[in-house]
């Protein structure tokens, strides 16, 4: 039997200056999780993560995130190999568990001009006031679909599908030479 592998599409790309850097995220274990609100203390626990209930808030214990990207849906991230998937599943209750670990890919954007060149294609409002450490969006960038989280001040996860990455790439080093 031939084991399948994955490799990033963004694999061995950097790009950056001074003020912008972007770089690929390593491999993760991606999960939607879809789930009424009766069941989300049992997913939770499962996965070790309380998944936020708060709108565009995410959640961090260790290495696994929680993102909430709509009412009844979040975005769960962790290292790969964390068996993240059958974890979710071991809960009880009445949820939805989609693995998008071959769907999705992520890289950083970081620098004190991220904002600057993020919000070249992204229409939130991206000021620390308004998108704080920790908030997370389903978004636009130029023309694909995203999901933005700003991890640090001047640090930004995008995820996207696999492909439109390049696209994605693309777009954001255009971004950076006009940032």
């Amino acid at each position: 039997m031939v084991e399948a592998t994955r490799t990033s599409p963004l694999a061995d790309r950097l790009f950056g200056g001074n003020s912008v850097q972007i770089s690929p995220l390593p491999d993760l274990e991606r999960i939607v999780v879809r789930s009424d609100e009766k069941s989300v203390a049992a997913l939770s626990k499962a996965i070790g993560v309380k998944l936020p209930l708060k709108p565009n808030t995410s959640a961090i214990a260790g290495e696994t995130a929680a993102l909430w990207v709509g009412p009844d849906e979040w975005f769960v991230t962790a290292p790969e190999g964390s068996d993240l998937e059958a974890k979710a599943n071991s809960a009880k209750g009445l949820y939805s568990i989609v693995s998008v670990n071959h769907r999705n890919t992520g890289l950083m954007v970081s620098g004190s001009k991220a904002v600057l060149a993020l919000n070249s294609g992204c229409p939130r409002d991206l000021s620390l006031e308004a998108f704080p450490i920790g908030a997370c969006a389903r978004t636009m960038l130029g023309k694909a679909e995203i999901i933005l989280w700003r991890s640090q001040e001047n640090e930004f996860r995008v995820e996207c599908w696999r492909s439109f990455s390049d696209y994605v790439w693309k777009y954001m080093q255009s971004a950076v030479r006009s940032a």
